[in-house]
């Protein structure tokens, strides 16, 4: 009934499985566990070790294909037909985790299942921070806030029909940032979402430095998805951002003024009060440099 399915990339997910492998006491749904490793050079003996263990399998790819591409090897080779995607840096919050998500399966017209994200109370360290601070204010939603915009997906914890799945998770190439195209996707075909109160906690952040390279390669991501057409132009707050500067004449004056910013905002977001807002305003200069160039 359901597929656990993990991808990973020099990152040990045993903690992980054996968490998961501690709730099957007691469940008489059929339950497989499938982890993929992308072309990793770390914990390979450690995974080996999984197959070992009821229901699991660990499987290794010879190349390092990417995320989007190892997640659709996943979900051919899943069994059944819910499947549930787990990051490998999480963990399940509750002891109930997997039951939640049977019993939403079991009980529910909608093809997708959200969970939510959540992150330690405890601050990591200042290389850290903020990474953990966007985290826990834009990711860790609770079911009433994620309901009011019911395709925002975070994909770390994403139980879907595996033909929903397969449907929305088409894009060719190994691009980053790609949870805002699978949400676009889910909402252009219209699919049902549910959303539950059964989230799993985050524990790889990166440091500062390296979540900052990764958002904006998301923007960049954003933009040639757009030139291909296959995302929308509104589907993104940051995108509606600047379709408004557009629309009044102001996305020039708007890159003007913000450049001599940057570095102070850079700065901002390594000390101990990293401001949100003007990280929201940090990646639309970047979008609306990168639509500028490209006349669009």
């Amino acid at each position: 009934m359901l597929s656990i399915l993990i991808p990973t990339y020099n990152y040990n997910v045993s903690a992980l499985v054996n968490a998961l492998h501690s709730q099957l006491e007691g469940i008489s749904t059929p339950i497989e566990i499938i982890v993929l490793d992308d072309g990793s050079s770390s914990f390979i003996k450690e995974h080996e070790a999984l197959n070992a263990l009821r229901s699991t399998r660990f499987i290794i790819s010879e190349n390092n294909e990417g995320r989007t591409a190892t997640r659709n090897k996943l979900a051919k080779l899943a069994s059944y037909n819910w499947l549930l995607f787990l990051d490998a840096d999480v963990l399940p919050l509750r002891q109930s985790f997997l039951k939640a998500y049977i019993a939403s399966a079991e009980n529910t017209t909608a093809a997708v299942i959200f969970g939510g994200i959540s992150y330690e109370a405890e601050k990591p360290s200042k290389a850290q921070l903020f990474r953990w601070h966007y985290g826990r204010h834009r990711e860790a939603k609770p079911v009433s806030e994620r309901e009011k915009a019911p395709y925002f997906i975070i994909s770390q914890n994403l139980c879907i029909q595996k033909e929903t799945f397969l449907k929305a998770n088409n894009i060719q190439g190994n691009y980053y940032g790609l949870d805002n195209y699978f949400s676009n996707q889910l909402e252009r075909m219209q699919v049902e979402v549910k959303h539950i109160d059964n989230p799993v906690i985050h524990l790889g952040l990166e440091t500062t430095k390296t979540f900052i390279t990764k958002a904006l390669k998301a923007v960049e991501t954003t933009v040639i998805l757009e030139e291909k057409g296959v995302m929308d132009v509104d589907a993104r707050p940051l995108q509606k951002s600047y379709l408004k500067l557009k629309k009044f004449g102001l996305a020039g004056i708007f890159t003007t003024v913000m450049t001599p910013f940057k570095g102070m905002m850079e700065r901002n977001f390594e000390s101990s009060k990293p401001n949100l807002f003007w990280f929201d305003i940090y990646r639309l200069a970047y979008y609306t440099d990168l639509k500028r160039k490209k006349n669009a």
